[in-house]
């Protein structure tokens, strides 16, 4: 009889394992990614005839976190390839996320808290190395966005000013040509060593925030404990950065952090997804001032389509985001940076995308305005940050 049972215990260990191997992830993906209902008003024909003569640049998403193929269209989570197409997404910007604290809050977020990381990739077996070292999790994130570039002679990978014309140049005969352009979400994915910022670069890596949901050894996050400014050792790696003509994201940046990198270069930066303090009052969000400070060195602001960026659940909250920006800074600053698959509540998913044009339009913004909010001001400075060839 206890050999039964203990032969009966394993076996339920076993299935436990191959359980938590086969479903833990998908069901953690469609529980933090919920697929959002279609909004109840149809998009108007006037709306979908600017949004279908309008490409989409998207400043953010963490599409490669999840247990998806980016070439597969599914029923969870906000995004995959034929979803962005069908929204009309040409550019699109894949971030790399390798820590996430348990706990994590606005009013302060402990580093030193759990990671909920390793838990994620273990149950979607990415490989043993990637368990315990976020640059590795970077890495393999940058493979899982090649292998599908290689899959798909429709999709690109962006590295260069030259990379970013010719994708541009297809796209005008081809509507399904994507580009896509790779992101690192804080670097603490650099684990302590400056010269991993070359690592990552070689490994396709473009843009880059320095911090994310805490403070790290570069700085302050806006949810971070002590959200001070940039350290010794992030006014090094800030300086390997613009050798190596990686876009600075100040997305997360605490409000000291942007001070310091602003005093510290002249190039346009972006701020790849955010709210706005003028619409929504939140230490996550940008200051007026800081909106300022960004638009006279050039850069873009990516406002965000979730719900505590914009103190909303529709489209039009968004779109009040962007007037804000504009009336204060002008149109050529704004751009969309949506966290789609961040673990946010979004009214719509990529393929929903017709519905921010919009609430563009109810704004107010003209068809060449929203032309430059959805892509154009992106264009631009990627054609002044990128390095001109590999």
């Amino acid at each position: 009889m206890l050999r039964l049972v203990l032969y009966t215990l394993a076996g339920l260990l076993v299935l436990a394992i191959v359980g938590y191997f086969i479903i833990a992830a998908p069901i953690a993906d469609a529980r933090f990614n919920k697929k959002p209902e279609a909004p109840s008003e149809p998009v108007s024909d006037r709306a979908q005839a600017v949004h279908d003569t309008t490409m989409v640049a998207d400043l953010h998403n963490d599409l490669l976190l999840w247990p998806r193929d980016p070439l597969e269209r599914y029923d969870r989570g906000h995004t995959d390839v034929p979803r962005l197409r069908e929204g009309n997404v040409g550019l699109q910007v894949f971030a790399a996320v390798t820590q996430v604290p348990q706990g994590r809050s606005y009013a302060g977020t402990d580093a030193s808290s759990l990671d909920q990381i390793p838990f994620l990739v273990a149950a979607q077996r990415w490989p043993p190395r990637t368990w315990r070292s976020r640059l590795e999790r970077a890495l393999y994130q940058a493979q899982k966005l090649d292998q599908a570039v290689n899959r798909d002679d429709a999709l690109t990978l962006i590295r260069t000013q030259d990379d970013l014309d010719r994708t541009l140049a297809r796209r005008a005969d081809t509507p399904d040509v994507m580009g896509t352009l790779l992101a690192v979400e804080g670097l603490h994915a650099l684990e302590g060593d400056a010269a991993n910022v070359d690592t990552l670069v070689n490994a396709g890596y473009r843009m880059m925030s320095l911090t994310h949901l805490f403070d790290n050894a570069l700085g302050g996050s806006s949810t971070g404990l002590e959200k001070g400014g940039l350290t010794n050792f992030g006014d090094n790696v800030l300086g390997r950065l613009k050798r190596q003509n990686v876009i600075i994201d100040l997305a997360h940046a605490s409000d000291a952090l942007i001070d310091d990198v602003l005093a510290r270069t002249s190039d346009p930066v972006v701020v790849s997804h955010t709210g706005v303090r003028g619409t929504c009052d939140s230490p996550r969000n940008l200051s007026n001032r800081h909106v300022k400070a960004i638009a006279e060195q050039g850069g873009i602001i990516g406002v965000g389509i979730w719900e505590r960026a914009v103190c909303g659940d529709t489209p039009a909250a968004t779109a009040r985001a962007m007037r804000h920006v504009a009336d204060l800074v002008g149109v050529e600053h704004v751009a969309l940076g949506t966290d789609f698959d961040g673990t946010v509540s979004v009214p719509f998913d990529a393929a929903g995308l017709p519905h921010l044009t919009e609430a563009l339009l109810a704004e107010g913004f003209t068809p060449d305005e929203i032309q430059q909010i959805l892509s154009g001001n992106v264009v631009r400075v990627l054609r002044m940050t990128l390095p001109s060839n590999a």
